[in-house]
């Protein structure tokens, strides 16, 4: 299964291994327990380090393997074949279970060490879903540190009689003893904080403890690591507030227009953005989300888990998020058949009947990739036209398993209480309503800037976003806003990118002015005396 070049970079990964592994199979006579099989002997091949123990006679799932070390069950099982994006996953395990250095802060490793209870933790994925390896790597790690945690990764393609029954139609789903804990992108962080009950009131005292910044950025998207980079260099206290540091960038795909970069991945991208910043002495605060203003000498900025942050500058760096449709149904039945991302839930989809909603470039690309899964794609486009690049229309005009609806409003999502079963739209030519019944639904209609809690304390446009100046600058003096929440148009990483870094420019030129203002006043004071 692994190519020349693939097995000599596992080798040199595997040189990195100081103590025995132990990969334990359990398998079949089927051919997917062939193909694990080969693949788990071509990886024990590569380091004398590791052994192979292959059982037909257990309970566990088959084709699935644990990765222990002797005499030591760490609790990481694999039901999948883990190529695609969870290879990664599988050389992290490797690496971490052959006692390679886990790369978390002391106290989270502590926090984790300390929980008390068991968690028997199961996540369901799909090998092309790039939002899936965050979670399964972050319980793997958990599964190594914690004794009483365990993990299984199942692949949902591998294991469709589960699927179905359990419901699933949307990765990662994550079940907890049984029971659903968590659909969608999850860090350490973000589980610790809803197994550790006691985490919030300590985290909130600890962030309203810090001393005030010079410049505090909210957002850890590109325009967030950019103003970040800038203000660090200029060698002030720089603070960076975050849901989760990458913002949409981990949402992405692929990238291939950041200038200099051909090609990489969302993930891959926010991965070295916060490499990059951390290089530098900047605070990261990750999983704390913004939810007051207050303006002031020293700008406060109020957390939505508890306590605050202040700051001589502010740079507003939130970014946007999907847009919904806000028709019947979408909210009821969203992960349950109403999805965002056709590359980690198409997956889920073969076979179906699916409907995308949006002709513009994200949704003719959904289009075309579902196009290969699906039985059939209906794309319902609300104007008279397709918004989409020449080349991307005429690449869906080539797929015969596509149908297309223009001047189509999508009225509502219908479904039978678990799952969607058809979707309505009005013909806006006619004014008739029409239903077609498909299986899922998939929203590309743009995005929302992430502003509602800043209604009512700084300017914002009739869309949303935040009004800026040709520096960044907002209403309030002192605070700036860069990328995809600001008027500035083209969202772009790139575009995000220098906004980020001129609004940390503009903010470090604030603080010299206000320096300059109040030595002025204290000067005039004196003579005045």
């Amino acid at each position: 299964m692994l190519d020349a070049n693939l097995k000599a970079q596992l080798k040199s990964y595997l040189e990195r291994v100081v103590q025995p592994i132990e990969i334990v199979a359990s398998l079949d006579g089927g051919d997917k327990s062939r193909e694990l099989q080969g693949l788990l002997q071509e990886i024990a091949l590569l380091s004398n380090r590791i052994t192979l123990i292959e059982r037909t006679d257990d309970n566990e799932r088959k084709p699935s393997f644990s990765i222990n070390r002797p005499g030591e069950q760490t609790g990481i099982r694999f039901a999948a074949i883990p190529m695609g994006h969870e290879f990664t996953s599988l050389v992290l395990a490797l690496l971490q279970v052959g006692g390679h250095p886990v790369k978390l802060e002391a106290s989270v490793i502590e926090q984790i060490r300390n929980l008390d209870g068991d968690y028997a933790f199961e996540t369901y994925i799909s090998l092309s879903c790039q939002n899936c390896p965050e979670v399964v790597q972050a319980l793997n790690v958990m599964s190594l540190i914690n004794p009483r945690i365990r993990q299984v990764t199942i692949d949902g393609a591998l294991f469709q009689d589960e699927v179905a029954q359990r419901e699933i139609m949307a990765v990662p789903t994550t079940y907890l003893n049984g029971e659903v804990f968590g659909q969608g992108r999850t860090s350490v962080e973000e589980i610790l904080a809803r197994l550790d009950t006691g985490a919030h009131a300590r985290k909130a005292e600890e962030l309203s403890g810090k001393a005030p910044y010079d410049v505090l950025i909210v957002g850890g998207g590109p325009a967030g690591a950019a103003a970040a980079i800038y203000a660090a260099r200029k060698g002030i206290r720089t603070g960076v507030v975050s849901e989760r540091f990458g913002g949409q960038v981990l949402d992405t795909l692929a990238i291939e227009n950041f200038v200099s970069v051909q090609e990489t991945e969302g993930p891959k991208f926010a991965t070295a953005l916060e490499q990059h910043v951390r290089s530098y002495e900047v605070d990261i605060m990750n999983v704390q989300q913004a939810s007051e203003l207050v303006p002031g000498k020293l700008i406060e900025i109020k957390l939505k888990g508890g306590g605050s942050l202040k700051s001589k500058s502010v740079i507003l760096a939130t970014g946007a998020r999907w847009r919904q449709i806000n028709v019947p149904g979408e909210d009821e039945y969203r992960n349950h058949g109403v999805a965002y991302c056709p590359h980690c839930d198409g997956p889920l989809f073969k076979g179906k009947r699916v409907a995308v909603i949006g002709g513009g470039n994200s949704g003719v690309e959904a289009a075309i990739d579902l196009a290969g899964i699906v039985a059939h794609v209906t794309l319902i486009e609300y104007g008279d036209t397709l918004r989409a690049d020449e080349v991307l229309q005429r690449k869906l005009r080539s797929l015969k398993n596509v149908t297309v609806h223009k001047s189509a409003q999508t009225t509502e999502i219908t479904g039978d209480g678990k799952k969607v079963d058809g979707l309505g739209y009005k013909d806006r030519t006619t004014d008739e309503i029409k239903r077609i019944e498909l299986e899922g639904v998939f929203v590309q209609i743009g995005l929302v800037p992430n502003t509602e809690w800043l209604k009512g304390t700084i300017a914002l446009s009739r869309h949303g976003e935040i009004e800026v100046d040709a520096k960044g600058q907002t209403s309030i003096p002192g605070v700036f806003a860069a990328g995809d929440v600001t008027t500035v148009p083209f969202k772009q990483i790139v575009i995000a990118v220098g906004e980020g870094a001129k609004a940390s420019l503009s903010a470090f030129d604030y603080l010299i002015r206000s320096v300059e203002e109040e030595m002025d006043v204290e000067q005039g004071e004196t003579i005045d005396a």
